[in-house]
Parts: structure tokens; C-alpha cells; sequence
């Protein structure tokens, strides 16, 4: 239980300043009692983890601290296939079955498509997964893009130079971020070019090795801009490409790359689609409700 040199203790050590001490099959807590009380808990859902998975990593510990302190009276372990990323918060995890499915989908394929509507937590969880994949040394960079197309504005009447002009385009990638990391850890991130957030034309002609690439509302790439993301990758490299085919801003006679890949690369190994629909939104309640009525008024029965 208490692993190889102690190590699962360590998590405990770092969230609690409360002293304990394990002699034989005899713990002994001392501190508040609210730790001690936790602190217990903990111990008891370590039994309860070892026993039913056979294993126990300070990782898993780390989980259990975690979904303690946020008031989680029964760990099962379904809870820890669900969990993508730790943050000082609480664990970004996944919520709906469709969700699970995403984050295993991510894992076992190099190339994924997550395809859904608005507030599904498709880029949220494509972040997340990526974010971890670099704390745990399985990547060394991370590359976030986005297609600068005009959602009804216009670039040239938005104040600036190019790259004022552009952030705005790219203000949701640094949102997700934000949530997930620290601000100086971001910051030196983002300084050193270890997360780059770029929009989709600065992708042409670069070749990205042990990296997490996310292609961000993929509904607005062009067949040839999808063809161009989806080869820039490298050795040890995964894409993730999320989009909505409902809310295309691509003018009427161009085709949208994400609509086209789906029929091309369907059927190859390493290539995972998803599909989420209104019930995985996870955002405001009113978020699924405002999709059925727009849904109603053009017709459709479903996503």
C-alpha cells in the first residue's frame, strides 16, 4: 500500500503539513482534526483502491486526495478511467459516457476527431489531455490552432497590428489554458514556445516531432487546410481536430474540410472519430436548449 520507498506517501506529505507515522499495520495521525479526519479517509479509500485494482500509484493517491477533498464520500475505480488532468482546483474529468469514450478515443489512436455541438467540452478536454501528456514527459511541446475565419466581423475593422487583430480568434485556446495551469507556469510556457497558440495558415511547411497538436473549430478549415494540419505531424506526435458541422462560417462554395475527412479517413487504423451530440453538453443548462430550439427552427429533429 504504502508502495516502493514509501512513495505513496508523498502525495499526503505535500498536501498535509499534519504528521503521521506508520509502524507495522499502525498508522498514527496527529494534526487538526479536520486533517485527521481526511487523512483517514484517505488511508481507507487507499485499502479500498488496492483492493479492488491490485495496484496502487502515488498517481492514484494524488486522485484520491483529490476527489476527497472535494467531498466525494466513495471513490470507485470508474473514477479514475474519468480523470484527465489534476489542477489546484479540482480534477478536470469527464462527465458524460460520449466523454469517456473521447478521452479513451485520444489515448489509443495518434489522429482523433471529436465532432459535436457547442459546450460538449471538445476542445476543453483535448487541452486538458494534452497538458498532461506534457507534465508527464510523453510530449515536449504543444501546438493549439485555430482557422482566422470571419464569424460574421471583419478583420480590418478590428483595431491593431495582425497579431492584435488575431488573438481575439484564438481568446478561447487561452481561456481552456488558463483554467489548467498557473499563470507564470503558462507564461513561461508560452515564452519559451513549449505551448504555441497559432492560427491555422502558420502551420504550411513545418514538421512537429513529440508534440500535442489541437485543431480548434475544424468546421472552418478548407479541404486543403485539413490535408495541410493533418500532415504537418511527426515522429511520437498526436493531432486532436474538434469542430461543430453545424456552425460553418465558410463561404457557400467552399467545402469544409471536416465534413470531407470524415468520409476519407474513417475506416483507417490510428484514426478515431467521435460524435457528441446535445446530450453531452456540459455549460450552462440553457446551452442544450437553446441547440434544440435552433434545431426546431431549421427543421432537424437531432444533431
Amino acid at each position: 500500500m504504502l508502495g516502493f520507498n514509501d512513495e505513496n506517501l508523498i502525495p499526503l506529505s505535500e498536501k498535509f503539513q499534519d504528521s503521521f507515522s506508520i509502524r507495522g499495520d499502525i498508522a498514527t495521525i496527529k494534526g487538526e482534526r479536520i486533517n485527521v479526519e481526511y487523512i483517514e479517509k484517505i488511508f481507507n479509500e487507499m485499502i479500498y483502491v488496492l483492493n479492488t485494482t491490485s495496484k496502487l500509484t502515488p498517481a492514484d493517491v494524488s486522485t484520491i486526495i483529490d476527489l476527497t477533498l472535494t467531498g466525494k464520500d466513495v471513490i470507485t475505480p470508474e473514477d479514475f478511467s474519468s480523470i484527465v488532468l489534476y489542477t489546484k482546483k479540482e480534477p478536470i474529468k469527464a462527465k458524460t459516457e460520449t466523454q469517456l469514450q473521447y478521452v479513451k478515443a485520444m489515448h489509443e489512436n495518434d489522429i482523433c476527431f471529436g465532432i459535436g455541438p457547442a459546450g460538449t467540452g471538445k476542445t476543453y478536454l483535448a487541452v486538458a489531455t494534452a497538458i498532461s501528456a506534457l507534465k508527464k514527459g510523453a510530449v515536449k511541446k504543444i501546438v493549439l490552432a485555430r482557422p482566422a475565419v470571419e464569424a460574421g466581423e471583419s478583420l480590418g475593422f478590428l483595431p491593431g497590428d495582425f497579431k492584435e487583430k488575431i488573438d481575439p480568434y484564438l481568446r478561447p485556446l487561452y481561456d481552456a489554458l488558463q483554467d489548467m495551469l498557473p499563470d507564470d507556469q503558462l507564461k513561461k510556457y508560452i515564452e519559451r514556445e513549449i505551448i504555441e497558440i497559432v492560427p491555422l495558415a502558420y502551420m504550411r511547411g513545418r514538421t512537429l516531432n513529440n508534440a500535442y497538436i489541437i485543431l480548434d473549430e475544424a468546421q472552418n478549415s478548407t479541404d486543403l487546410q485539413m490535408k495541410m494540419f493533418l500532415t504537418r505531424i511527426g515522429p511520437n506526435s498526436k493531432a486532436i481536430i474538434t469542430g461543430d458541422i453545424t456552425q460553418i462560417d465558410l463561404p457557400h462554395n467552399v467545402t469544409s474540410g471536416l465534413i470531407q475527412v470524415n468520409s476519407i479517413l474513417k475506416n483507417i487504423d490510428g484514426v478515431g472519430f467521435v460524435e457528441f451530440n446535445k446530450g453531452d453538453v456540459v455549460r450552462h443548462k440553457l446551452v442544450k436548449d437553446i441547440i434544440e430550439a435552433y434545431e426546431k427552427f431549421n427543421g432537424k429533429d437531432s444533431v
